[in-house]
């Protein structure tokens, strides 16, 4: 069979692919068969990279959406020269490989975001292009494109089912961004069979109603079509574009192309021979891919250094032109940028009279906006309330991509992709915003941005039953519980303006880790021994003037005041240390001997109080404590009273600790006669 040098690469994608599916006796080699034509016309001829420079910022970004074909993906890297070896593809989903079940950034070159969840690449994708084209419209000069680039995702039926690429989707046509490329491996295959069972829908209809050009190619295997379907996409300046490129699943696998089979399986020895067969591949042994198919990846992979080159030159001119934009440029890129407020006492001044942590939160975005010129965010529909908008930075809008303030509407799912993408893109500093029982929505995207090491920020109000009238539906119980659960994730819930302002310093110097601010509704004091101590999670307060107290009373957010105003009643019974305690996680970081004199080992008697579910409290509080926790939902009406009705007042938390004093004494006189009886 004579082939032309195009036709033995796309089938080299399929070979390894398979092959590598195979060798681990696990995977998904269905998708990269099928969608092996796509990938490598977008690829080859029209997308904008350099394999020897993988984060060059002026590419174009390519994420798998369907994560789960991540075979199509690392055959692309390893054809293309980024560094993945045939020995990598064997190790396809073993320990510690650079070929892991699905793409993990980070840890292979070349993949631009984890993903997995399907439709979370879609959403992610959203955000690279809002930050493409924020930076253009920030940093672009007549004569100088030097953010110039594309953002291309390619998934398939799984991925629009799933509601997050709608909510994205619809907010992408919103706002014309025209240079988001959704290619679409329309199959019409998921695990249980036909999408006839569960997905009729007529999909472009959907997508033209959300403001997309939809183009539909026929033959998933016409690179030329394809081809064309690519340039008119980016003909289109004013529209994002959806093109559908029609697909049989497990392609060249005469046994199982077409079927359910082809999906999540191994395709078997016997079934990839007939399919090297099919493909008129040159020899069986696996992995095998003949000289003249990797000549022409390297010379395909030479065009995008030539490009690079081409931009850096035009950077050079840009930089000699405008030097004040590439100090703005330096500073946008610049992760640690933030901490020189560390010593600047403007930073920390604030007003000493009751205000709401959300409002304090919005004092501090302003504050820091200017310092940080990467800041971009919103909330979803909810600025007024969570205080998230940043004063005269202008809305980010199909007339102004300059705006820093983000406007997501109710799209709490799609709002975390997005920030995502934002801060995978690179130069955007991302905070989303919304009530914090909402976070539940939030919950997938915010794992992914942990398990990627972004440091996103969520500014997530209403922290309580503090809520009051809105009643239980409002009323966060679990969450801050199930935050507190994840990896390699920051929850910080501040007291007051002091607490508030290092949140956002953690936030806003993070490097690898995303921060959930969890700010109250209602008035908070202002506390005496409010510090910068609260970066480390956990400290004292209030102490008492024993070397070792008589108990001691831990509270994070609006409870604080609340332990303080306990330990003043209780000041003729007993000498109680006060521990604010905004952050858990980073407690948990801090020295074994800074934990101890905290909270020493020798105080079996301590109270955590929390307007919140008590679960985590034990790691604290111990068997011989307590915790005035909720042990239920809450209810609607005003906040005062349900604070009262569920025990969070300064009376019971202090009765409360008198009872585990009282409780610790007996149990400890019991002790000592028993040791004497014996």
């Amino acid at each position: 069979m004579n082939q032309t040098i195009d036709q033995k690469s796309v089938n080299a994608i399929r070979v390894l692919a398979a092959d590598a599916v195979q060798k681990a006796n696990s995977g998904h080699p269905g998708l990269p068969l099928g969608a092996a034509a796509m990938a490598y016309e977008l690829w080859a001829h029209h997308m904008k990279h350099n394999p020897s420079d993988s984060r060059w910022v002026n590419r174009d970004r390519f994420i798998l959406s369907g994560g789960h074909g991540s075979t199509l993906l690392y055959s692309l890297l390893h054809l293309f020269g980024y560094g993945l070896k045939v020995e990598d593809l064997a190790q396809f989903r073993q320990m510690d490989s650079l070929t892991p079940g699905h793409p993990e950034y980070g840890h292979t070159t070349g993949v631009e975001a984890t993903t997995g969840p399907l439709g979370a690449g879609m959403g992610m994708a959203v955000g690279m292009a809002m930050a493409e084209a924020h930076q253009a419209a920030v940093f672009n000069r007549p004569g100088y494109p030097v953010v110039d680039h594309y953002t291309y995702v390619l998934g398939g039926d799984g991925c629009m089912m799933e509601g997050i690429s709608s909510e994205a989707f619809s907010l992408a046509g919103t706002l014309g961004l025209h240079k988001l490329i959704v290619l679409y491996d329309s199959n019409r295959i998921t695990i249980e069979g036909s999408t006839e069972l569960a997905f009729t829908e007529n999909v472009q209809k959907r997508m033209e109603a959300f403001g997309f050009q939809t183009i539909t190619v026929e033959d998933g295997n016409d690179t030329a079509a394809i081809g064309e379907a690519i340039e008119a996409a980016k003909a289109d300046t004013t529209r994002p574009s959806f093109i559908t490129v029609k697909t049989q699943i497990g392609y060249g696998c005469p046994a199982k192309q077409g079927t359910a089979g082809a999906h999540g399986e191994p395709l078997g020895a016997e079934n990839i021979a007939a399919m090297k067969e099919y493909l008129g591949w040159e020899r069986m042994e696996p992995f095998y891919v003949p000289e003249d198919v990797y000549a022409n990846y390297r010379s395909l992979a030479g065009a995008g250094a030539d490009a690079q080159r081409a931009w850096e030159e035009l950077f050079t001119d840009y930089v000699n032109a405008y030097p004040e934009l590439k100090e703005q440029w330096d500073a946008c890129y610049n992760m640690e940028v933030g901490k020189k407020l560390y010593d600047e006492d403007s930073y920390w001044t604030c007003e000493d009279k009751p205000q709401a942590t959300r409002s304090l939160s919005g004092v501090m975005i302003n504050r820091l906006k200017n310092e940080i010129p990467s800041l971009i965010g919103g909330a979803a529909d909810l600025a007024p309330s969570t205080k998230t908008c940043m004063k005269d930075m202008g809305d980010f809008s199909r007339d102004s991509y300059a705006g820093r303030n983000l406007h997501f509407g109710v799209r709490e799912l799609a709002m975390a992709a997005i920030a995502n993408g934002l801060a995978l893109h690179g130069g955007c500093r991302p905070y989303v915003s919304t009530f914090f029982v909402f976070s539940d929505y939030t919950k997938p995207m915010a794992r992914l941005a942990a398990l990627m090491k972004l440091p996103v920020t969520y500014v997530f109000t209403h922290d309580s039953i503090g809520v009051g009238e809105d009643g239980p539906t409002h009323e966060p119980i679990e969450q801050l519980a199930m935050l507190r659960a994840m990896p390699n994730f920051n929850v910080f819930r501040p007291a007051d303006a002091m607490e508030t302002a290092a949140g956002w310093y953690l936030a806003a110097t993070a490097t690898e880790t995303p921060t959930a601010l969890i700010l109250s509704r209602q008035n908070l004091p202002q506390l005496d021994g409010s510090s910068r101590e609260a970066l480390k999670g956990g400290y004292i307060l209030q102490d008492s003037q024993k070397e070792v107290p008589d108990a001691i009373l831990i509270a994070s957010g609006s409870e604080v005041s609340l332990a303080v105003e306990a330990k003043r009643l209780l000041e003729e019974h007993m000498d109680v240390r006060v521990v604010s305690m905004p952050s858990m996680d980073l407690f948990e970081q801090q020295s074994a001997e800074y934990r101890e004199i905290v909270l020493p080992k020798a105080v079996r008697s301590r109270v955590a109080v929390e307007a919140l579910s008590g679960f985590g409290w034990e790691r604290y509080v111990g068997l011989d404590g307590a915790a005035v926790t909720m042990q239920g939902f809450g209810a609607s009406a005003p906040a005062n009273l349900l604070f009262e009705k569920f025990g969070f007042t300064a009376e019971h938390v202090a009765e409360t600790v008198k009872q585990v004093v009282r409780q610790n004494r007996i149990a400890d006189m019991s002790i000592c006669m028993n040791k004497k009886m014996l």
